[in-house]
């Protein structure tokens, strides 16, 4: 039998369900593409937004480590600078205790000086006016509280016999030799023999040794005998235990 014109020309029915299936495969094939490329583009984006975020958590970390260094920094050199202020003032301090501490001694020194120059001003005028009316010229030294009982040229005479370093034990010796030899008396004068003086030196002007006012001074010829003494008997209880036995010494 002849086939029929319209039969000839239309695709064949298992032709156009098979073109159907694979359309439909393509499209399915097109869709899960995009989805993968979606994902992918997804996942890289995920991940250069964690990236970019870990470089910002990384920078902040960063300024905030370079701002504590800064501060630290600061800190220290605020520390230098009050320590260095401390010293300057502690240094200040002491230059000025030290200042005021060397003016102190230097006035004290110049007041020491001061008092002595008049003390020997005075002493000049006593001795001056002394020679003038024949003395005696008055003694300006201390007298020690053990020497209070004496008066005149022995209280003079206990004080340097304690200056010389005898014991006050020895004055009493001291005071019968020369009560003895002359009263205590400055002026006093042996005529016969030309001793002269509280120590009865011979002649009296072996005492000029001892100071130039010799003759109207009793301190002067009181250090002239306790020297002699101390040269000749050692002490003035052996000079008096000298003139006992001799008379004389």
């Amino acid at each position: 039998m002849a086939s029929s014109p319209l039969m000839a020309s239309s695709p064949p029915m298992e032709e156009c369900f098979v073109n159907q299936l694979w359309s439909r495969v393509a499209v399915r094939t097109a869709s899960v593409g995009l989805l993968l490329t979606g994902l992918t583009a997804g996942v890289y984006l995920g991940q250069d937004s964690k990236a970019q975020e870990q470089r910002s958590t990384g920078s902040s970390t960063n300024l905030m480590q370079v701002e504590a260094d800064d501060m630290q920094l600061l800190k220290q050199r605020q520390g230098a600078h009050a320590a260095a202020r401390a010293r300057q003032r502690q240094a200040e301090g002491a230059a000025a205790e030290k200042a005021a501490t060397e003016v102190k001694a230097f006035a004290a020194k110049a007041h020491k000086l001061e008092t002595k120059v008049i003390a020997e001003k005075k002493a000049a005028a006593a001795r001056k006016k002394a020679a003038e009316n024949g003395g005696p010229v008055p003694f300006t030294g201390p007298i020690p509280d053990s020497c209070d009982e004496f008066s005149g040229s022995r209280a003079i005479g206990c004080t340097l016999t304690l200056k010389a370093g005898f014991g006050i034990d020895q004055f009493p010796c001291l005071d019968k030799l020369w009560k003895h030899e002359s009263g205590w008396n400055y002026r006093a004068e042996n005529r016969s023999s030309g001793a002269y003086g509280i120590p009865q030196a011979l002649p009296g002007s072996k005492m000029k040794s001892a100071g130039s006012d010799w003759k109207t001074n009793p301190a002067t010829q009181i250090k002239w005998g306790l020297g002699y003494v101390k040269g000749r008997y050692n002490t003035p209880c052996g000079a008096w235990s000298h003139f006992q036995s001799a008379g004389s010494y």
